[in-house]
C-alpha cells in the first residue's frame, strides 16, 4: 500500500505549469511538516515535502491555498528519474496528491480559510455515512 498523510504549512504558492502532449495542468508546491518530538535544548526541526496536484485538483489548491497557510494532504509516494543535458540522472521523490484540505482554524472574513469541513477530495476523514451507527457498549461482545 502506498499511502502519505500529511498536515503542515505551504513554503512557497503553488506554482502551475501545462504538460506540453495534452496541456493538462500541474500544480506544485512544497509542505513543511514538523516533527512531533523536540529533543531538550533544540529547536523543532521539521522536514519538507515536494508536493504534485493534478488536474482539477491542481486547479483548486492554486486556487485558494497560499504560502504560510495550514493544509492536509492525503496522496501517494512516487520516485522519477530524468537525464539533464550532460547526461547526468537525476532522482526526486514527491507526494502526488490525490486529496487536498484546509487544515487553518477559519479567520473572520477570510474567505479563502477554512476548517477539514472545507475540503477537495473524497470523503471526510473519520466520515462513515450516514450508515453508521455507534452501538452501546451492551452490544459489544467483550
Amino acid at each position: 500500500m502506498n499511502k502519505v498523510i500529511l498536515m503542515g504549512r505551504l513554503t512557497r504558492d503553488p506554482e502551475v505549469r501545462y504538460t506540453q502532449t495534452n496541456n493538462t495542468l500541474v500544480a506544485s508546491f512544497s509542505l513543511a511538516v514538523n516533527r512531533r518530538f523536540v529533543r531538550p535544548g533544540e529547536e523543532r526541526q521539521a522536514d519538507f515535502f515536494n508536493i504534485v496536484a493534478w488536474a482539477k485538483l491542481g486547479e483548486f489548491c492554486s486556487k485558494y491555498f497560499k504560502k504560510g497557510q495550514q493544509v492536509g494532504i492525503i496522496g501517494r509516494l512516487q520516485t522519477r528519474t530524468w537525464d539533464d543535458d550532460q547526461g547526468v540522472k537525476h532522482y526526486i521523490t514527491e507526494v502526488v496528491a490525490e486529496e487536498a484540505y484546509f487544515a487553518d482554524s477559519k479567520r473572520e472574513g477570510d474567505a479563502n480559510s477554512g476548517t477539514f469541513e472545507n475540503t477537495f477530495g473524497s470523503t471526510m476523514p473519520g466520515n462513515m455515512g450516514n450508515d453508521f451507527e455507534m452501538s452501546s457498549s451492551d452490544d459489544l461482545p467483550f
